[in-house]
């Protein structure tokens, strides 16, 4: 897999933690660098190790399931931008203004579980898994510490948006995996 899907992978799975720090861009009255420092450090830290506890994981039962892998992988990430779909077209969460621990952990891990089922779907591909997992952690932290402040200036327009367009990327992906190894031999 290429460092340009790992990318677009990376953007997809930070739609979510985007939409949130969009949210908490609007919560707060007046955005100051260290909130959007705080959103980029938990969404892209968790947006990092995920993936790599997922890669350990898959590692664990590679041998087991590797005639099916590409279909695991679709069935993970289709399943992943489904349910990105669907939130981006529900409720939306209560806002808090708050940038502790106790608010930004939750929200963090949240957001960064579809990036352990697609760190289950790397042990099955051709992945570098560090400089992987660095791309995504560093793609998730530009993106939340820009949405804070983006989400300040323009509001929730952008959130559902965003989360469309993240689900459509991992189905997208997933997609190409499972064509690729069932006409191309991938």
């Amino acid at each position: 897999m290429s460092y340009w899907e790992i990318f677009i992978i990376g953007v997809g799975l930070s739609m979510d933690a985007f939409a949130v720090s969009v949210c908490k861009g609007l919560s707060v009255r007046k955005v100051r660098p260290r909130h959007c420092l705080t959103a980029g450090v938990y969404f892209g830290g968790f947006q990092a190790l995920m993936p790599l506890l997922g890669w350990l994981l898959g590692r664990q039962f590679e041998s087991l399931i590797k005639s099916v892998d590409h279909w695991i992988a679709f069935v993970l990430l289709a399943l992943i931008g489904a349910n990105m779909l669907r939130e981006a077209f529900g409720v939306d969460e209560a806002q808090n203004d708050s940038f502790t621990p106790r608010v930004m952990l939750p929200l963090a891990v949240a957001t960064a579980i579809d990036a352990l089922a697609v760190g289950v779907t790397f042990a099955f591909l051709s992945v570098d898994i560090l400089p992987s997992v660095a791309l995504i952690g560093a793609t998730t932290f530009a993106l939340s510490a820009a949405g804070v402040k983006i989400g300040s200036v323009f509001g929730t327009r952008l959130k559902s948006k965003a989360e469309i367009a993240g689900g459509v990327i991992l189905i997208l992906i997933g997609l190409k995996i499972l064509i690729e190894h069932l006409f191309f031999g991938g």
